[in-house]
């Protein structure tokens, strides 16, 4: 599923993945990747200049993120001009979800936030293995 979402004309369409290769379902680690695409459609440049993320799974374990640009970027969007980039968080249990800001300013210094929409963290359903109860009678019984 993509999540999109326009602000003071920067449009953000994020496309999340669960990365089974990554992942240790057994252990409690789940590993999502995410794809950003940022495009300009206003009429002026505007440059990234932070990311802030609020990251939070399904044992109410809620993280915070801040910090300059994304993957070592802060990227220049002129009118028309568009950024992606890729990458990951992750979770210790194998539902959640993300949602943040970014902060662009202006050339003349005009700073404003740019809102990522919302998206959902989906893996696999993990059935706990199930405990089998034997009491000795029964298993001498069975190695007999």
């Amino acid at each position: 599923m993509r999540y999109e979402q326009a602000t003071d004309g920067i449009r953000v369409r994020v496309q999340p993945r669960f990365s089974l290769a990554n992942s240790d379902p057994e252990d409690g680690t789940f590993v999502f990747s995410y794809d950003i695409m940022m495009r300009n459609e206003g009429d002026t440049s505007a440059q990234l200049l932070f990311r802030h993320w609020y990251i939070h799974d399904a044992s109410g374990d809620d993280t915070e993120v801040d910090g300059e640009g994304v993957v070592g970027e802060q990227p220049m969007l002129g009118p028309g001009d568009s950024h992606e980039y890729q990458s990951y968080c992750v979770l210790r249990t194998p539902v959640g979800y993300m949602e943040g800001y970014y902060t662009f300013v202006r050339p003349d210094g005009q700073q404003f936030r740019v809102e990522v929409p919302r998206f959902e963290l989906n893996g696999p359903f993990v059935m706990p293995s199930p405990m089998v109860e034997t009491d000795d009678e029964d298993e001498s019984e069975l190695m007999n």
